[in-house]
């Protein structure tokens, strides 16, 4: 959550009052190269048991140092290449991001990087995370809002310096003909059936190929790219930070946008299992037939889309979409969907109902998105 800002959730904060660190940190002992360069920027190092462990895919340590500035540092993990092209991007963001004003505030600050390390060292930002919101139900129309406007206000920026043009990894169509031998033996059992469902899907692969060929003509834009909820970190008095810059790079700007809609899509099917939001306090039953699944989806869906088209709103008043932007930015909610299907996966070792029902829910938006757009409030843009 929040990964590159070294937010503290409502946890570590409790926790960090006691002096205790929620999560145990990777051994700074065996990356020496973190400490020297929290010295070589003037910080000193780490203060040992002030140092708490952020969740996320990378090595990160979020603490106190020897001079008393609170940093956030992340190791990137991954193959060189994979890090090195990582590291482009968010050096090419950092270039890239003082030329849009309105974005001043809205970004972790970046203090110094290691670029043959692999490390990058951040002003700590005490903040909550989009994803505590979402799950506390306290995030607010008015914040999605701003967060359209900040996204929008990305995407209508002039490029500056050098941008990686290259389409992000997923979601790729080739994967759903076979997958390669080295990432099918480092998948679980759940992953391995996730991917199966959806290979054995024809109308799910010729809805990837398409929305793939529309991603490679539509305008491109700078784009956030790995745009999700739990990269947003929000202060105190309500401001958004977006963090979490890695895949930056110019592509297509219904990505941003679809990506938001898909989280909350996501949230809506996994709340039709919970009394979130309903005046009954009973919570429902265990096993719900085909047409109450149907019943409290369109429910839960409705509770929470004008979250969505609050974000839009927000976007609109930034920058203007192209005649095709619906049909695109409503695939990739779709797709989302998809994709969290396979990261639950990684998770467990089966899929659950309610994960098949996600998917199913991105399925048909995915191949059918114009019976989907105007659900999502996507039609506004045309």
């Amino acid at each position: 959550m929040g990964e590159s800002s070294g937010t503290l959730t409502a946890d570590e904060r409790k926790s960090e009052s006691k002096g205790l660190p929620t999560f145990r940190p990777v051994d700074l002992d065996a990356f020496p190269d973190v400490d020297a360069l929290l010295n070589r920027l003037g910080f000193g190092a780490f203060v040992r048991d002030s140092v708490s462990a952020p969740v996320g895919r990378n090595h990160a340590w979020s603490g106190r140092t020897e001079s008393g500035r609170r940093v956030f540092v992340k190791c990137l993990v991954g193959t060189v290449p994979d890090v090195q092209a990582r590291m482009r991007r968010m050096l090419a963001f950092e270039g890239f991001v003082g030329s849009v004003p309105e974005l001043a505030g809205h970004v972790p600050p970046l203090l110094g990087c290691d670029r043959d390390a692999g490390l990058v060292a951040f002003d700590h930002v005490t903040a909550r995370s989009g994803a505590e919101l979402m799950v506390d139900e306290t995030f607010r129309e008015d914040l999605a809002f701003t967060v359209g406007q900040k996204i929008g206000a990305l995407h209508a920026a002039v490029p500056v310096g050098e941008m990686d043009t290259t389409l992000p990894t997923l979601p790729n169509p080739s994967l759903l003909h076979a997958l390669p031998l080295a990432m099918y033996n480092e998948l679980s059992f759940a992953e391995l059936e996730a991917w199966r469902l959806m290979q054995h899907d024809t109308e799910l692969r010729e809805g990837l190929e398409r929305l793939r060929k529309w991603e490679e003509k539509a305008p491109r834009v700078p784009s956030h790219c790995d745009f999700r909820v739990d990269q947003l970190l929000v202060l105190e008095e309500g401001s958004p930070v977006i963090a979490d810059w890695e895949e930056f790079r110019s592509a297509d700007p219904a990505r941003d946008v679809g990506a938001f809609a898909g989280e909350w899509l996501y949230r809506s099917v996994l709340d039709i299992v919970t009394n979130r939001g309903e005046r009954d306090a009973q919570f429902p039953d265990v096993e719900l037939t085909h047409e109450q699944v149907l019943t409290r989806g369109a429910e839960k869906i409705e509770r929470l889309l004008p979250l969505v088209r609050q974000f839009l709103s927000g976007y609109l008043t930034r920058h203007q979409t192209d005649p095709g932007f619906s049909e695109r930015a409503t695939a990739f909610a779709g797709w989302h969907l998809l994709d969290r299907l396979v990261a639950g996966a990684a998770q467990g070792q089966r899929l659950s109902g309610i994960e098949r029902a996600a998917a199913g829910i991105g399925r048909g938006a995915l191949i059918a998105p114009h019976r989907f757009a105007a659900v999502l409030g996507f039609e506004e843009t045309q």
